[in-house]
């Protein structure tokens, strides 16, 4: 008589990747549908009476400019979220296809991509912003800053992929696909990609905080668009006003608590997803 087979143990929760795309959810869905029930501008000055106290109608009040602070965060968020996935979808492209294909194909393609990776790794795209900032004196435009980021960002990405494709193309599968007469681009999509695919998912998510806090970073100095709704320039306003001297904490608190509990859901959701893989890849 045969024995009875064991149930499957079932996959211990992922309580950290829950709690991050939980935050990241409610964030970014915040952001992106409750700026449809509002027909103000949130960056025009003047709209409403100055330093009102928290409301009914302003539920953080309004600050020193006339804004509803509110409003002003739900756009903040927005905007700041627009450029975080921006940048990192343009890094991300860049690099798994260098990555990926310098790592596959090797030779003089390689050492050419490989150059530029070198080249670019070694640029600081910080000192570049801040001398681009101040030169345009504080009218950097959000295409601007993504492009730079873009440029300037995609080479640390570019070289571990790279490593990683070193390591896969020497294997026995990847032979017995060339063997079998497979092209290059299908290789690198069908057999190199799923093993690179985690790596991408993490390095996507960390691209987003990179790219939120150079903005946030430059605005808060004076450097970045301060008058386009940022996390950044919102925190700008506050401390250039004095906020909590001229009695509205909640005009600098709001932001700084925002800004860390979505940094904190995107390392919550990087650092979860990445213990989810390998989980995945142990139970395989």
């Amino acid at each position: 008589m045969s024995q009875p087979t064991k149930p499957r143990k079932l996959r211990k929760f992922n309580l950290r990747l829950a709690i991050g795309l939980t935050i990241v959810t409610i964030l970014a869905a915040g952001s992106l549908i409750l700026p449809f029930f509002t027909s103000v501008d949130p960056a025009a000055q003047g709209t409403y009476l100055k330093n009102l106290p928290p409301s009914a109608k302003h539920l953080l009040g309004t600050n020193a400019l006339g804004q509803d602070i509110f409003w002003y965060l739900v756009f903040a968020v927005r905007n700041s979220l627009l450029l975080g996935v921006t940048v990192s979808i343009g890094i991300t492209a860049i690099s798994t296809f260098l990555g990926l294909s310098a790592g596959f194909i090797g030779g003089w393609y390689e050492r050419i991509v490989v150059v530029f990776m070198d080249t670019f790794i070694t640029i600081p795209v910080l000192p570049i912003l801040i001398v681009l900032g101040a030169i345009v004196r504080g009218n950097t435009s959000f295409f601007v800053v993504a492009a730079i980021l873009i440029v300037f960002g995609w080479a640390w990405n570019a070289r571990t992929i790279r490593s990683m494709a070193l390591t896969l193309r020497e294997r026995e599968f990847i032979n017995m696909a060339r063997f079998s007469g497979a092209g290059v681009m299908p290789i690198i999509g069908r057999e190199i990609f799923p093993y690179v695919y985690a790596f991408m998912v993490v390095g996507f998510i960390n691209t987003i905080l990179f790219a939120i806090n150079t903005e946030a970073a430059l605005a808060v100095i004076g450097l970045s668009n301060v008058v386009i709704p940022t996390l950044g320039s919102i925190i700008f306003w506050a401390l250039n006003y004095n906020a909590i001297m001229i009695g509205q904490p909640l005009w600098i608190i709001a932001p700084i608590v925002t800004t860390v509990a979505l940094f904190l859901g995107l390392f919550l959701t990087s650092t979860g997803y990445n213990e989810l893989f390998a989980e995945r890849r142990g139970v395989a």
